[in-house]
């Protein structure tokens, strides 16, 4: 299975053309189903691709309104690359998204989930064991942090969850839930301009206050200009949570990533926290 097999088709990608102002990519980006857009300059012959304007680049150029200042350059794939390659490519750059290009001509977009939706098919590689691909530092978060904390602890370690932790009646660490950047997109309340900080900043007396933190975004929702409702991690996690074990393969994991939605899967061996499985990690498999 190559590239062309796996991508969505140029025709059915959603892009944004040049001229134009943060506002065109906003509206698609505002609404979290998107990460980056596709850029392209009309011309007699078509269309010219230009490169993807994500939402971490509006948020690091807040007082920026021109698209074209906004593009960004990244990595490109042809059409008939295997996905062994388009894997190889997206690990080196840690690209969730790879544009598919034909010399200026934007032929479609791949994404992390056509590769996990490969294997999952059994149109790619999926026979390792999820033991042997698992990232084993896993980000955990306790479930009475305020979720504005949550936000900035996710952000402070660059990954796009927390699996939630608690006590049990008897004292005793137990994993409660997972909390992801999905949820908190859910629920923060956009804050145009930078006057205003929210929520996501705390005060001076404020008993979460981390000593040195800055207002800084990540991937997916600005720190320093969203607001997020009162509560706790625990009011906002899902507490559904899906696990395997270190036997189980690339394959299983893909199947249960796409039949559940989600983007990571906690390993676990007993009752114990041995890992993470995240969708990236399966492309070691390849």
């Amino acid at each position: 299975m190559n590239v062309a097999d796996a991508m969505t088709p140029g025709d059915e990608v959603v892009s944004v053309s040049l001229p134009g102002n943060r506002d065109d990519a906003l509206e698609y980006l505002r609404t979290g189903e998107f990460s980056s857009v596709a850029v392209v300059k009309p011309n007699e012959d078509g269309e010219v691709f230009r490169g993807l304007v994500s939402r971490e680049g509006l948020i690091n150029n807040p007082d920026e309104d021109q698209l074209a200042l906004l593009v960004e350059d990244g990595p490109t794939i042809g059409s008939d690359a295997s996905l062994e390659e388009l894997a190889a490519v997206m690990r080196e750059h840690d690209a969730r998204r790879v544009p598919v290009v034909d010399g200026d001509t934007l032929e479609g977009i791949v994404t992390i989930t056509d590769v996990v939706r490969a294997i999952a098919e059994g149109n790619a590689d999926g026979d390792s064991e999820v033991g042997v691909l698992a990232t084993r530092e896993v980000n955990c978060v306790y479930a009475e942090t305020p979720l504005a904390v949550v936000e900035r602890e996710l952000s402070h370690a660059d990954v796009p969850y927390g699996i939630v932790v608690g006590e049990d009646d008897e004292g005793d660490v137990d994993i409660v839930g997972i909390v992801t950047e999905a949820d908190l997109i859910e629920v923060a309340k956009v804050v145009e301009g930078e006057g205003e900080t929210g929520d996501s900043i705390a005060d001076e007396d404020d008993d979460w206050k981390w000593e040195g933190i800055k207002a800084v975004g990540n991937r997916y929702v600005p720190t320093r200009d969203v607001e997020f409702p009162a509560g706790t991690a625990r009011e906002f996690m899902s507490d559904e949570l899906v696990t395997v074990s270190r036997t189980k393969t690339a394959q299983h994991a893909a199947r249960e990533m796409l039949r559940h939605d989600i983007e990571q899967i906690p390993l676990v061996s007993g009752n114990d926290l041995v890992g993470i499985v995240q969708d990236m990690d399966l492309l070691k498999a390849l």
